[in-house]
């Protein structure tokens, strides 16, 4: 019996299993234990600890030649389930979409990429060195918060037309009308469905467009955090499967939050993402105006001009992470929304006093720019 119950209660991972254990102490160290030890855990690992340890003629023969003769006799099944395991590795090193990779972007493709940077979704290192190259060049990568297949692909023509880079991103609320309306939200079940079934989409058709993609979803308040939860954990199944995350980025937004809490949780989570390669947009100060059922109409004047103190230290926190990858959206007086000129009061000199600030905390040469800023909102400006 495997486990207490007789042959017959075997389920088929326990069969496969036991077929790989005589294979498995012939060669204790070899790639078929590996695959029995996947199956039959640490069961099978303390009998190949056995194996390996026994001295000769001390049974170690008998203690062989016993799982040997169950190999012996289920070579057939053996030999199928190690071409079925390499066939399954090769297929996740390759493209994710092979049915497309194999035909070539149809045109746009963007003219001195920096290296590193290749059509397609960006993450991990390759996210980096885009936003890093945006600094660099003092141009901004528009995002654009989608709800369905159809506002995804005019966002990646558009891109595509004017040889640019570009932000696709989901809300919890676009996500969720992504997912259709006959789909529930319980435990936000069907705004989690809609942002990974986008993030598909966008995976298949980034590559095809010829153009760089950073994969984002947008503000995600405290009441919203078991959404990205569910994000995360698709994150770590896609990148344990693909040795990248599903998407880019992700954002958190706790700025109504005291600042301590958000710096607190922020990091907390960005420990988390950084394991996997998942960048992290964290917002400090209030976007005033209105998106997405979140209102800040009303907020305190004061609440939307971050403090270059403030700043600090959130990029103080943050840069301690290991492998940390994030970026800081500070309000300067941007609001949500459409408003006639002169309504809303930018302040952009809050993000130069917040660098030079942090440049002097960090002793770096004057002129550098530490901190990837992102802006949110609208100027009413018509240009």
């Amino acid at each position: 019996s495997f486990n207490g119950r007789p042959p017959g209660a075997r389920t088929q991972r326990e069969s496969a299993a036991m077929t790989l254990q005589g294979a498995a102490f012939l060669n204790p160290s070899g790639p078929t234990a590996s695959y029995a030890a996947d199956l039959a855990g640490p069961r099978l690992l303390h009998a190949r600890a056995q194996a390996a340890s026994a001295e000769p003629g001390s049974g170690s023969l008998l203690a062989s030649a016993l799982p040997a003769l169950g190999a012996v006799l289920a070579l057939g099944a053996v030999c199928r389930r190690h071409r079925r395991v390499a066939t399954t590795r090769r297929a996740t090193a390759e493209k994710r979409f092979p049915i497309l990779s194999s035909r070539p972007a149809s045109e746009g493709i963007l003219p001195n990429l920096p290296e590193g940077i290749a059509p397609g979704v960006v993450t991990g290192k390759s996210l980096e060195i885009l936003l890093n190259w945006a600094k660099q060049k003092g141009f901004a990568i528009p995002a654009v918060n989608c709800v369905s297949t159809s506002s995804i692909n005019a966002c990646l023509e558009a891109a595509r037309k004017m040889d640019s880079p570009i932000i696709i991103q989901f809300s919890s609320g676009g996500a969720q009308f992504y997912a259709g309306k006959g789909l529930d939200n319980k435990e936000f079940h069907a705004a989690i469905a809609g942002a990974v079934a986008g993030a598909y989409h966008v995976r298949a058709m980034a590559e095809q467009y010829g153009i760089p993609v950073i994969l984002h979803t947008d503000h995600c308040a405290k009441d919203l955090l078991p959404w990205l939860d569910g994000l995360l954990s698709a994150n770590e199944r896609y990148f344990e499967r693909h040795g990248e995350p599903l998407f880019s980025s992700h954002m958190i937004d706790l700025s109504p939050e005291p600042l301590e809490e958000n710096i607190e949780l922020c990091t907390k989570y960005l420990e988390r993402m950084a394991k996997m390669n998942v960048g992290l947009e964290m917002e400090l100060g209030i976007t005033g105006g209105e998106e997405d059922g979140v209102n800040n109409e009303d907020a305190n004047p004061e609440d939307l001009y971050s403090k270059p103190e403030e700043i600090w230290q959130v990029y103080e926190a943050l840069s301690k992470v290991p492998n940390g990858n994030f970026t800081i959206a500070a309000a300067f007086g941007n609001v949500h929304g459409v408003y006639q000129a002169g309504n809303v009061k930018l302040d952009p000199k809050i993000l130069g006093k917040a660098q030079t600030y942090i440049c002097e905390k960090l002793g770096l040469p004057e002129g550098s720019k530490p901190v990837k800023f992102v802006f949110h909102g609208g100027s009413g400006s018509e240009k």
